[in-house]
């Protein structure tokens, strides 16, 4: 991508604050903007421009603004953060922040854990998540398991729900036969609240390979909700629920050649989720607890043998949990938890297996309004491989009114799944993978000032990374035949972020989010030593702009997504070329309550990939209408 660059010379946040507006959220003494505070960096309510870690907060309105069922499209505008996917959409999308696979990026959907405990890395398929119902994102660049344990090792993201006192829905019509439709309806007093949203999508699609002919297609409906009854003026009963079932066209590699094409494969997904608890406010005390679910079954078909499935998979993980905040004498806070989680798969080819994890963490916090400081410590008791102990500390100090100096280093692990332990490939021996993350940076303001800047530099060491290997290199030739996993890898990601957005004017807003990224195998022996991981490029560069203009309300924007060559394979002998993208939009106010809307995608039909020989959307238009009352 360097070509195109040398071209261009809080899950449950709102809720904390019960009946308030969700625009107005009082953290101790303070009323502050909801998108000015965040969970994710504590467990616990805390202002964004005291923590010594990088967060990004994307709301519902700059989430409507971007359009479309696509929900990687709003992540782009996060720095640090890249995409592959394998295919058009529907297709396994995975989110990979400052270099850290897709699997060690922890995704919560409403305060629950998405991981699919039966997939070999169990990372979240992006693919299946659209931003319809969708109240806010917030994603943590770093690693953070003090707070969040196994899985936190590039980040977080957390996305909520929407709670609604009124009516919303949408509907869109656009490239390859694409239908999406979307609403929600909720009802809040004082006392209670409830929404529920549901949506359904659905596209002809693109071939997933590359070199096909055959359009494979993607359908998905989805229902979901939230819910709080306040028991007294402190307590409260809080409750999520999501369901997705979706169909996702594939291809494969059919006889007698066996290459990469058209086929008649599909895949089915049926995800489910909820959490259900208790939250406790006081001056001095907040207490969340509850207990969630999430389970996810996996079944792929092929036509050519039968309507049968031909294989599947299923995956179930439980959680109790606890987590709450002390307010100390002397500005002090103590943040802490506890939590424990039972997990099982089991597939078509592998025996029910299942796994507990139990854990614990304290983080000491101060703050004097200029300057914040933060300690942490997690240890989490494995029934398969045993203790883990993880450290953190960040900090942040006010330099100016709007600039502030911080600064944060993390510990991050995971652990290794079910399907990596105890499948027909799994080693019982694996140790959890480990990460060291450092970050020091600049920023000025925040996102929803009239001036934001911000530049981070990073560094991110991991070791024990699980990988697949051959038989022989274990002795394990007489029971894993065709191989197993391995605690045998190392590497390092390092580079800048740079982040700007300015309002010169009440209805212009100007954003750019840039990653620098430099990655290296560290494997000591591998043939692959000092080559660079693969699918990370070394740049990439969103620039977006939203003008309302004197017109009767209507708004144009404009998204160009830069980035950089990478490369598609471990031995750098397969290289993906960078690419641009560009994305122009308009809505109007048809009335105060319904707007028209519209977009083209990939404008200049740029050819590209992010996994190779596999396709991706060319040039696409699309036109839509929401409704609120």
């Amino acid at each position: 991508m360097n070509k195109y660059l040398l071209s261009v010379s809080a899950f449950a946040f709102a809720s904390t604050a019960f009946a308030q507006d969700v625009d107005d959220i009082m953290i101790g003494p303070d009323r502050l903007r909801a998108d000015a505070i965040t969970v994710i960096a504590t467990g616990s309510d805390a202002r964004i421009d005291r923590l010594g870690q990088p967060v990004t907060v994307i709301t519902a309105d700059e989430i409507k603004s971007i359009q479309g069922p696509d929900i990687t499209r709003v992540l782009e505008r996060v720095p640090g953060l890249t995409i592959t996917r394998n295919g058009g959409p529907g297709s396994f999308t995975g989110v990979r922040l400052r270099g850290a696979d897709a699997e060690q990026v922890l995704v919560l959907v409403d305060g629950v854990r998405m991981e699919d405990v039966s997939a070999p890395a169990a990372g979240f398929d992006f693919g299946t998540l659209t931003p319809g119902g969708v109240e806010r994102i917030d994603v943590l660049r770093g690693s953070n398991s003090v707070v969040w344990g196994s899985a936190a090792i590039g980040g977080v993201i957390a996305i909520q729900s929407r709670d609604l006192n009124g009516v919303e829905a949408s509907a869109e019509y656009g490239a390859n036969e694409s239908w999406t439709a979307d609403a929600a309806a909720g009802l809040a007093s004082d006392r209670a609240a409830l929404t529920l949203n549901g949506g359904y999508t659905r596209t002809d699609g693109i071939s997933a390979a590359a070199i096909g002919t055959e359009p494979d297609g993607f359908r998905q409906y989805r229902i979901g909700g939230r819910g709080r009854l306040n028991l007294t003026d402190q307590l409260a009963v809080v409750g999520t629920a999501r369901y997705a079932d979706s169909r996702t066209d594939i291809d494969g590699f059919a006889a007698p050649t066996f290459t990469f094409g058209d086929t008649p494969e599909y895949q089915d997904t049926r995800q489910a989720s909820g959490r259900v608890g208790l939250r406790y406010i006081s001056d001095a005390l907040t207490i969340n607890t509850g207990f969630a679910l999430s389970d996810t079954k996996r079944d792929y078909f092929d036509p050519t043998f039968g309507t049968a499935p031909s294989y599947g998979y299923e995956g179930r993980s439980e959680r109790a949990d606890l987590t709450g905040r002390l307010n100390l004498p002397a500005n002090f806070t103590l943040d802490f938890g506890a939590d424990s989680e039972w997990t099982r798969f089991f597939s078509t080819f592998d025996a029910e297996a299942k796994a507990n994890l139990t854990s614990g963490h304290a983080l000491l916090g101060w703050s004097n309004g200029q300057a914040s400081l933060a300690a942490g410590v997690r240890v989490d008791d494995h029934s398969r491989f045993g203790t883990a102990w993880t450290f953190g500390a960040n900090g942040s100090f006010g330099l100016t009114d709007n600039l502030r100096l911080r600064a944060s280093y993390g510990e991050g692990f995971r652990a290794p799944t079910l399907y990596n332990l105890l499948s027909v490939y799994g080693n019982a021996a694996l140790l959890p993978e480990r990460s060291k993350s450092y970050d020091a940076g600049l920023e000025w303001g925040n996102r929803s000032a009239p001036l934001h800047a911000s530049v981070t530099a990073f560094r991110r060491d991991s070791r024990n990374l699980i990988v697949f290997v051959s038989c022989a290199s274990l002795n394990r030739c007489a029971d894993r035949p065709f191989g197993l996993y391995d605690n045998v890898g190392n590497a390092r990601a390092q580079g800048v972020e740079a982040e700007l957005g300015a309002r010169p004017t009440d209805t212009l807003h100007l954003q750019a989010a840039y990653t620098y990224l430099e990655t290296e195998n560290r494997t000591a022996g591998n043939a692959n030593l000092g080559k660079d991981l693969p699918r990370r490029p070394t740049h990439a560069l969103t620039l977006s702009s939203d003008w309302t203009t004197p017109l009767a309300g209507l708004t144009l924007g404009a998204d160009l997504r830069m980035v950089g060559d990478s490369f598609d394979n471990a031995s750098n002998a397969t290289r993906l070329d960078g690419y641009a993208l560009t994305t122009v939009r308009a809505s109007f106010p048809v009335t105060e309550k319904v707007e028209l809307y519209g977009r083209v995608e990939n404008l200049f039909d740029q050819a590209y990939q992010t996994v190779a020989t596999y396709g991706t959307l060319g040039r696409a238009a699309y036109i839509g209408l929401r409704a609120r009352y």
